[in-house]
């Protein structure tokens, strides 16, 4: 596992339960907020190490 979190990728729902957000709120704001996806074919999903990234950034 990588510094700041592995590459275990998370769908939105289980990005939401960590920033205690409703999961259509995730979909709307990832680009304003810096969240880079990866897509597997239609579906978002993100890089958990981003996600502690962007919590360490923004709340760390």
């Amino acid at each position: 596992m990588s510094a700041g979190g592995s590459n275990r990728l998370l769908t939105p729902e289980e990005v939401a339960s960590w920033l205690r957000v409703s999961e259509v709120t995730v979909k709307n704001k990832y680009r304003v907020w810096g969240l880079k996806p990866q897509k597997v074919g239609r579906l978002l999903r993100f890089r958990e190490r981003d996600v502690v990234s962007y919590l360490e950034e923004n709340y760390g």
